[in-house]
C-alpha cells in the first residue's frame, strides 16, 4: 500500500469504530451495576474479564496480522465484535454477562497489531509518530462515542439499546472497509512470536513494562469515572457520561498533539520523551484528584487534563515500539506491547475497587499517581538504553 493520507483515515477510521464496540463495556458499568444489582468489585471484574479475552487473543492475533497482512483481519474483527454486542444485549445473567465480555475483548484484539501494521505502510514520510496519533485518536473518538451513546439511549429506552445499535453499524463498517481498504500483505505463513528477538532488542523490555503501568493507569480510570462521578461528585448519569466523554476527546487531542511533538523532536528519542511528560502530569493530577473536594466543575477539569496527559500516550507508546522492530514483526511486537498494557488493566481495576470499598476514592486515587511515577522511572530506562544502542533509535532494518 502505498504512503498516503487517504489509507491513514481509512485505518483510522475503521479503529474508531472498532473502539465504539469495544469500549460499550466501559461505557455501561454504571448501567451494568444497576441491571445485575452488582458491587463495585464484581463490576470491576467485569471489566477485567472483557480485558482477558483481549489479552489471551492479542499473540495468535499478531501472529495472523504478519501472516496474513492486516485488511482481512481487520474486517473479520468486526464480525467478531458484533457477536459480543449482541451477546452483552441478551446476557441472561452475570456469568453470561462475563462470557459475552470475552468475547466482545477478544474480538477487538486484532485492532492494534493490524492498524498499526497498516499505519506504518501508510504514513507519509516524516509524520509516523502524528499518523500513529491520528489513528489513535479513534480510540478516544470511539470510546467517547460509546460514553455518550450508551448512557443517553439507557435513560430514554431501554438498555440493550445502545449495544445493538453499535452492532449494526460494525455491520455497515465490516462491508465498506473490506471493499475500500487494500492494505499490506503478510508473510503468508503463521510463525510463532520470536519472543528472544525482542528480548534482545535495545529498550523493548521496559517499554513494555511502562505499557503494563500506563495500561493499569487507563483501564483503572475508564473502569471508575463514571461511578466516581455518579457517586462522590454526584451527577446524574448522563452527566456522569459527558465526564467520560469529555475525557476521552481530550484524549484524542493529546495523542495529535503528542504525536505532532514526537516527530519534532525525531527518532524513537522523541516518543520515549513525549510519553514521560505525560506520565509526569498524569501522577501529579491522580495525586489532587486523590486530595480537592468533589466538585462536578472541579472533576471534569482533572479528568479533562488526565484525557491529554494520560490517555494521549498511547499513541507515542506505539510509535515508540513499532520503531524498535522490524517492520515484518510489527504485529506481533505490537501484541506483546498491548499484552503488557492489558496486563496493567486485568490487576488494577478490581484492587482499586477493594481499595474504593476500604478506604474511599481518596486514598485509591493515590494508587494511579504512584504508578504514572513508575511509568516515568521505566522510560528513562528505556532511553538510556536506546541511547547506548548502535541503531539510536532507527527503524531496525528494511523488511516488508
Amino acid at each position: 500500500m502505498a504512503a498516503s493520507w487517504r489509507g491513514v483515515a481509512l485505518i483510522a477510521g475503521w479503529q474508531t469504530v472498532a473502539s465504539l464496540g469495544y469500549y460499550t463495556a466501559f461505557a455501561a458499568t454504571g448501567i451494568i451495576r444497576t441491571v445485575f444489582g452488582l458491587s463495585e468489585l464484581f463490576v470491576g471484574l467485569f471489566i477485567t474479564t472483557t480485558v482477558m479475552g483481549y489479552t489471551l487473543a492479542l499473540l495468535p492475533s499478531g501472529a495472523l496480522v504478519d501472516a496474513y497482512g492486516d485488511r482481512r483481519i481487520m474486517t473479520l474483527a468486526m464480525g467478531g465484535l458484533i457477536i459480543g454486542l449482541v451477546g452483552v444485549s441478551i446476557a441472561p445473567s452475570y456469568p453470561a454477562l462475563l462470557l459475552a465480555g470475552l468475547l466482545l475483548g477478544a474480538a477487538y484484539a486484532p485492532a492494534m497489531p493490524a492498524s498499526n501494521r497498516g499505519i506504518v505502510a501508510a504514513a507519509p514520510t516524516g509524520h509516523t509518530n502524528l499518523a500513529m496519533g491520528l489513528k489513535q485518536v479513534g480510540v478516544t473518538t470511539g470510546s467517547a462515542i460509546a460514553a455518550v451513546l450508551i448512557t443517553s439511549l439507557a435513560a430514554v429506552a431501554a438498555w440493550q439499546s445502545g449495544f445493538l445499535l453499535i452492532a449494526a453499524v460494525c455491520g455497515v463498517v465490516a462491508i465498506v472497509f473490506g471493499l475500500r481498504y487494500h492494505g499490506v500483505e503478510g508473510g503468508g505463513h503463521v510463525h510463532g512470536p520470536d519472543l528472544s528477538m525482542l528480548r534482545q532488542t535495545a529498550g523493548y523490555l521496559p517499554l513494555v513494562v511502562a505499557g503494563a503501568v500506563i495500561g493499569s493507569t487507563i483501564f483503572t480510570t475508564l473502569s471508575y469515572t463514571i461511578l466516581y462521578a455518579e457517586d462522590v461528585a454526584g451527577v446524574g448519569v448522563a452527566a456522569a457520561g459527558g465526564i467520560l466523554a469529555a475525557t476521552q476527546l481530550t484524549g484524542s487531542m493529546g495523542r495529535v498533539l503528542a504525536g505532532s511533538l514526537a516527530d519534532r523532536i525525531g527518532g524513537v528519542h522523541g516518543p520515549i520523551r513525549v510519553i514521560g511528560l505525560q506520565m509526569l502530569a498524569a501522577s501529579v493530577l491522580f495525586g489532587i484528584l486523590g486530595s480537592v473536594p468533589a466538585d462536578p466543575r472541579v472533576v471534569t477539569v482533572i479528568f479533562a487534563a488526565l484525557g491529554v496527559s494520560m490517555l494521549g500516550s498511547p499513541g507515542v507508546f506505539y510509535s515508540a515500539l513499532t520503531q524498535l522492530v522490524p517492520r515484518s514483526a510489527i504485529g506481533t511486537a505490537t501484541a506483546v506491547g498491548q499484552m503488557a498494557i492489558n496486563i496493567g488493566g486485568l490487576v488494577t481495576p478490581p484492587l482499586f475497587g477493594l481499595v474504593v470499598e476500604s478506604a474511599g476514592y481518596g486514598q485509591a486515587w493515590l494508587v494511579p499517581a504512584v504508578l504514572s511515577g513508575l511509568a516515568l522511572a521505566a522510560l528513562g530506562l528505556v532511553h538510556r538504553q536506546v541511547g547506548a544502542s548502535p541503531l539510536q533509535g532507527a527503524r531496525r532494518g528494511s523488511g516488508p
